[in-house]
This record gives C-alpha cells, sequence and structure tokens, in this order.
C-alpha cells in the first residue's frame, strides 16, 4: 500500500457544500505546538504518510489544509433536557473531508483550534487534561468495538488557558464518517429553516445510507438511526460506560460515541453511578442511559416530523412508529451483549433475570464491574475451582451460581470453549480514570510515555498482556472517587 501526503490526498468537500449548516472561519495558530501522540494506525487506515513533516502545523491549526476551507457547524439541542435554541461548533472547526484507500469518506475536525462564531464567550480552546481522555478513549473505545469517533493526533502548546486554573491547551484531531448530530435537524426544523431539513438528510442518507431510497427513504433512515442509538446504548451499558453529557447535540446521526467529555468506565459497580460531578440530579447516571438515548430520539423525530409527510397527523404517526421501534431494538440488543458477557450463545427465557441477579451481587458487594465478569471467565475455564473472584464470597452466589450452572448446561460448549467465547466480550483493559490521571500527571510534566503506553494497551482490550495486569485492576482507595468535569 503507498501512502500519500497530505497534499497528495484527494478532497472532497460534500459536507462544506451544505452552505446553510456551517461558517468559514480559520483556526487560531498556537505557538510552538508539539506532537504528544500520532495514531499511525489511523493513519495507515487513512492512507497517509506518517512521516508527513507538514501534518504538525496542520493538526495544530497553525495553516490550513491546502484547497479546504476550514469551517465551524451550526446546531442546537436539549442540554440537560433544557432547550438551546443555538449552539455550534464552539470550539471545533472541520479541516478536511478526505477519501480512504477502501473507498469510504471521512472528516477530520480539530478540537481547541480558537474561537468560532459559535463559541457563545468562550476561548474556543482544549485543555491537555481532557484532550489525552478523549484521545485515549476514543481510541479504547474502537477496540472495544464500540462505533465511535476517533483520534488522529494529539498536539499540546504552552500556551496557557483558564479553567478552575491556568492548564496548558491542545488539540485533537478527530475523524469520523460524519460529525452531523440530532442537534443539527433540531436546529433548522425549530429555527423556521425547516427547507434545510431536506438537503441535510439527503445528505446524510446518500453519504451513509445509500441503500435508502424513493419517498420513503426519510422514514427508513430514521428506524435506522433509532436501532443504531438504540444498540449504541446497550453497548454502553454491557461495558460498564457512562457518558456523562448525553445531550442532544451530542448524540450523533450515525450512532457513534460522540463528543467524550466527563466519560467514565465504572469501578465498583453501582446503578445510579453518575461519572459526571456537574450532574447534581443524575439525569445521566448509568442506569438512565438507555432511558436517555429514547428521550433524545424523540427529539430528533420531533425535528423531523416535516421529512415524514406534510400531512401533521401522518407524520405524527409514522413518528410514533419509529419511536416505538427504539425499545425492542435496545432490549434485543442488551439481552445479547449481557448473554455474550455469561457466555452464552443464545437468549433464552429468563436469561434477563440471571443477568439483574448477578449485577445486583456485584452492587451488593460494590464489586468491580469490569473484573468480575472477567474474573467470571477463568472461574468458568476452572471447572468452578478458581477462587479468586470477590463475588464467590457473597450473599446469594450459591444460589445464583447453581442457577447459571443449569442455565449453562442447556448448551453444548466445554468449560474451556465457553471461557474462550466470554473473553472475546469480557475486556480485560478499560481506560480507568485513575489510568488516565497517571497519564495526564505525566504528561503535564513532559512525559507523554504514558499516553503512547496506554494508547498500546487499550489497542487489544480483550487479550492478556503478560507484565500489565496491573492496569487491569481496580484503582488504589485514595483514587476510586476521582470527579470529571466538562469544564475543558
Amino acid at each position: 500500500m503507498s501512502y500519500l501526503r497530505h497534499d497528495e490526498l484527494k478532497l472532497d468537500a460534500r459536507f462544506a457544500g451544505l452552505r446553510s449548516c456551517h461558517t468559514e472561519v480559520l483556526p487560531d495558530p498556537v505557538p510552538e505546538p508539539g506532537l504528544v501522540h500520532f495514531n499511525a494506525a489511523l493513519a495507515d487506515e487513512l492512507g497517509l504518510d506518517a512521516e508527513d513533516a507538514g501534518l504538525v502545523d496542520i493538526l495544530s491549526g497553525n495553516r490550513p489544509w491546502p484547497g479546504y476551507a476550514p469551517i465551524a457547524s451550526v446546531y442546537a439541542g436539549h442540554q440537560f433536557g433544557s432547550w438551546v435554541s443555538q449552539l455550534g461548533d464552539g470550539r471545533a472547526l472541520l479541516i478536511a473531508e478526505i477519501g480512504k484507500p477502501d473507498g469510504s469518506r471521512v472528516e477530520l475536525q480539530l478540537k481547541g483550534s480558537g474561537r468560532t462564531p459559535y463559541s457563545r464567550g468562550g476561548d474556543g480552546r482544549a485543555v491537555l487534561r481532557s484532550s489525552i481522555r478523549e484521545y485515549l478513549c476514543s481510541e479504547a473505545m474502537h477496540a472495544l468495538g464500540v462505533p465511535t469517533t476517533r483520534c488522529l493526533s494529539l498536539i499540546s502548546s504552552p500556551l496557557s488557558v483558564m479553567r478552575e486554573s491556568k492548564e496548558t491547551a491542545a488539540v485533537v484531531c478527530r475523524v469520523s464518517p460524519s460529525f452531523v448530530r440530532f442537534g443539527h435537524f433540531e436546529f433548522f426544523s425549530h429555527g423556521g429553516k425547516k427547507e434545510v431539513l431536506a438537503p441535510l438528510a439527503d445528505h446524510v442518507i446518500s453519504e451513509h445510507f445509500p441503500h435508502l431510497e424513493g419517498p420513503d427513504r426519510y422514514a427508513g433512515w430514521l428506524f435506522e438511526v433509532v436501532e443504531r442509538t438504540a444498540k449504541l446504548m446497550a453497548q454502553w451499558q454491557s461495558l460498564g460506560f457512562c457518558h456523562g453529557v448525553m445531550n442532544t447535540d451530542n448524540f450523533s446521526i450515525l450512532g457513534l460515541t460522540i463528543d467524550y467529555g466527563p466519560f467514565g468506565f465504572m469501578d465498583a459497580f453501582r446503578q445510579h453511578h453518575v461519572c459526571n460531578h456537574s450532574d447534581y440530579e443524575g439525569r445521566y447516571a448509568y442506569s438512565a442511559q438507555p432511558q436517555i438515548g429514547h428521550w433524545n430520539v424523540s427529539c430528533l423525530l420531533q425535528a423531523a416530523l416535516p421529512l415524514l409527510s406534510g400531512n401533521e397527523e401522518e407524520a405524527v404517526e409514522l413518528a410514533s412508529e419509529i419511536y416505538r421501534s427504539y425499545v425492542p431494538a435496545f432490549s434485543t440488543e442488551a439481552l445479547a451483549r449481557w448473554a455474550e458477557k455469561l457466555g452464552l450463545q443464545e437468549v433464552r427465557d429468563g436469561d434477563a433475570a440471571l443477568v439483574s441477579r448477578f449485577l445486583t451481587l456485584l452492587q451488593a458487594g460494590k464489586l468491580d464491574f469490569t473484573n468480575s465478569f472477567r474474573s467470571l471467565s477463568r472461574w468458568v475455564a476452572a471447572g468452578g475451582e478458581f477462587s479468586d473472584a470477590a463475588f464467590l464470597r457473597m450473599e446469594g452466589f450459591d444460589s445464583w451460581f447453581s442457577d447459571y450452572r443449569a442455565r449453562l448446561a442447556l448448551e453444548p460448549l466445554n468449560n474451556a470453549e465457553r471461557a474462550a467465547l466470554m473473553d472475546r466480550f469480557n475486556p480485560k483493559y478499560v481506560l480507568r480514570n485513575h489510568l488516565a490521571q497517571a497519564a495526564i500527571e505525566k504528561a503535564e510534566a513532559g512525559d507523554y510515555s504514558e499516553v503512547g503506553m496506554l494508547m498500546d494497551l487499550l489497542a487489544r482490550p480483550y487479550d492478556e498482556q503478560p507484565g500489565m495486569e496491573r492496569y487491569a485492576k481496580s484503582p488504589p482507595e485514595g483514587l476510586c472517587h476521582i470527579e470529571v468535569s466538562c469544564s475543558s
């Protein structure tokens, strides 16, 4: 495979052609940009020459991609349930739309590149702390098999940025097939610009749902968006992942995990775990995520009513049918994911209760979510002789185990085969908050080695990696409650 310099890649400004959706704006340069990490694996997928000397200036926002005018997109959204009529890319710029060697297309977006018309009084910058978290987690989620935006590069600068205190500036290059959000459709529908809805939807459909054609394509598209969203919520739940800011402007029209802010993987399992310390009422708690996904879908459908029919009654009836498809899509996907984690080849009656009872044991014992499922596979592999699992000491485990063993007996796998199956769906390594914090503290002192080490580790989350076991352990007592906020 041949690799191309940035100025040799084919640009195809299709989203940029939707003039009503964005504003052209140049990034603000940063002084002394330095490469913290470059995602060579993603560059390989893009066909991009990782040794291209001109990339750092472009990926730091110090000069535009040749042949493409950077743009900031406008959208609206419901933030913590409250309507905000105009939001937009307040610190992000789309800097290129390129074709990959496999024929697909991606968009490259800088986060932290300075003010835009949608900054709402902000400085348009990102800080190293939050940028490291997003850079690591988006790639970790990709390796876990979760649909997500990704990151190509992380660049720091000695430029000071004021948050709660002075912090170091950083710029991340995010990569996605599309950055269109639910909030785009809300902005045009509720802002008196309904004529933009159809061109925007047609762009999304032609680019990402090309199998949909004809007058019913909008309904078919929305059915698929609802299904993708429901499946994404199920994946988050099965991994103990909490997004933290599930506003409609942070929901991807492609069902991707997008906008990593105050996210977190649970350590000790708790149904009402809240990862964002600004979420005082727990609106986006772990247990609430599936319902919030459903609520966000309702906001999208409300905005898309003019696309479904010129007759309001017919549009509402069709939107209601699409809305109702969310719950069965989520339930089916969630049960399948939980069954895989228990080593079950198919879903049967009673499996949901079996999962619920196991989670109840974890919560009662304040046990580590990720490690408990991984230990369960070790226990299965050892035929019940493995004793290094905290749940074995829980009251009620013997009763649960008796029912679990009876359920396993209904399928033909032997212990080794079942354990191998479980290890494909129960990661050993996730980006725990204390691991990210350790990388951040080193990076703020000028040592980026931990960022690179975690990138390598989290690229193979399901594998046993000899010598790295400490990264799979629950956090030390003093690091169990690291708080994460929206300030970045």
